[in-house]
């Protein structure tokens, strides 16, 4: 067909059950997970074949809109739209919503393929064939799920009964069928007909949104009202927040496609995995002879089957089989590698403690539209933190009511503006900012800038700025 497809990507998940190195301030979508590029990145590189697809539609929590922008911009892919979600309702208002900006910029009669931002998928003509055959009869109005050929009883994943096969073109969906339990699992396997439910859809926008006023009407209002009542925001699209909050809580698989008699399958067989646990990722990933997955600086001893991760520390691991050991540098997880699916009761416990519920939601390291910042070393009035600049940007023009801070550049070079008075710093150089003092730092260089900051005075909380100017539209 020579019409495009609209790609409409879901980027808001909080999911956490990659903890501690998915938290719900970065996500799993947006970590190199599978190689040197994010979840999120891999899936817009999915998408970046102009023959194929218009530019992608993102929509995502707005909690997250910097981190989606900077990822697309490191590739180089221009998008069709970021539309911020001003409160997490669930997939099936998120989908209703883009389905009616897509019918507004692309036209009532354009095709969507909806995409999770943090599946792991591998690309092939196998893949593109089933693109085609579900962009076929999305466009003949049938709402189209993408059934995975499942190679083992997995427990994981919702599955759809189908008379579809692999190659065989778009069939009706028979029923949908809840995770099952290992027997269970094992039956539906040895039978043949049950596919993984991939929660990947191809769907015309107006068939979409025709069958979301017959079996959520609710949802649909207010995706409507949200995207007609939304305001721009610098590159963004901010959804109405008083409209979008009222949907129900929902996924688009109760609300629609369990309901619909329009509901169809393509079966295809390419690999495919959500990515939802630590052993997924096992599984998914080159092992070496003993079995076992590493990444970041590890050394292993008669170990086998295991996956030991870490961004931080040096991890040593002696004598061990089926354990996953994964260290950030705030936290470590150690578990059995067959039980990591027990990690998401973990995080409910943690995020239950006072003490504890920063390690889910935040990391050590913070990333900003310009860079980031992570923390060396906390004391009673100081703190000392390593701030990263990207070339080209600058924090926003500030001030601290309870604070001095001293920079100390260590690599590249830093504009620093205090009250009005420029002064450019190279390597090894530094300067004091005074408490109250209006300063602004930049990046001038080709070349990300890095410095230490030593704060010192009686509040240190990162609430304790004044914006006066900003070019992401914080101040």
């Amino acid at each position: 067909m020579s019409k495009l497809i609209v790609p409409v990507i879901l980027a808001g998940g909080q999911g956490t059950r990659l903890w501690p190195m998915s938290r719900s301030a970065r996500p799993k979508q947006f970590l190199p997970l599978t190689g040197p590029t994010s979840l999120f990145q891999n899936t817009l590189q999915r998408v970046a074949n102009d023959d194929v697809y218009t530019p992608a539609v993102i929509i995502t929590n707005a909690d997250y809109r910097f981190i989606v922008a900077e990822q697309a911009a490191e590739l180089g892919i221009a998008l069709a739209g970021i539309l911020l979600e001003p409160v997490a309702r669930n997939t099936a208002v998120a989908i209703a919503a883009a389905a009616a900006y897509a019918s507004e910029h692309f036209g009532p009669d354009a095709v969507l393929h909806i995409l999770p931002s943090d599946h792991d998928v591998a690309v092939s003509e196998g893949y593109w064939q089933a693109v085609r055959e579900a962009q076929s009869a999305a466009s003949s109005g049938l709402l189209v799920t993408f059934g995975i050929q499942p190679t083992h009883p997995e427990t994981g994943f919702g599955y759809i009964q189908s008379e579809a096969s692999v190659g065989a073109g778009v069939r009706p969906v028979l029923r949908f069928i809840e995770k099952p339990n290992t027997e269970r699992a094992s039956q539906m396997l040895a039978e043949g007909g049950y596919f993984w439910n991939s929660g990947m859809f191809m769907i015309g926008a107006d068939s979409f949104l025709r069958e979301c006023e017959v079996l959520a009407p609710e949802t649909l209002s207010a995706a409507r009202d949200a995207v007609s009542n939304a305001k721009s925001d610098l590159d963004f699209i901010r959804l109405d927040e008083a409209a979008f909050a009222t949907a129900p809580n929902i996924s688009v698989d109760y609300a629609i496609f369990e309901k619909t008699a329009k509901a169809a399958v393509v079966a295809v067989d390419f690999s495919w995995s959500d990515l939802g646990s630590w052993d997924a990722v096992w599984k998914n990933a080159p092992r070496d002879a003993a079995q076992n997955v590493t990444q970041g600086q590890v050394t292993l001893d008669n170990v086998t089957n295991s996956l030991v991760v870490t961004d931080h520390a040096h991890v040593a691991v002696n004598g061990l089989d089926d354990i996953a050991v994964v260290a950030t540098n705030d936290a470590i997880y150690v578990g059995r590698l067959s039980e990591a699916q027990k990690v998401g009761g973990m995080v409910k416990t943690l995020r239950a403690g006072k003490d504890t519920v920063g390690l889910t939601e935040i990391h050590k390291t913070a990333y900003r539209p310009w860079g980031g910042y992570a923390s060396v070393l906390a004391g009673d009035r100081f703190q000392v933190k390593r701030l990263f600049v990207k070339p080209g940007k600058k924090l926003s023009l500030q001030k601290h009511h309870h604070r001095a801070e001293h920079w100390i550049v260590v690599r590249g070079t830093a504009e620093v503006t205090v009250d009005g008075t420029i002064t450019t710093l190279s390597e090894n150089q530094s300067i004091y900012l005074p408490l109250g003092c209006v300063h602004r730092l930049a990046n001038p260089g080709k070349i990300e800038l890095e410095l230490i900051e030593v704060q010192t005075g009686s509040y240190l909380g990162e609430d304790d700025i004044i914006r006066i100017e900003d070019e992401f539209g914080r101040a």
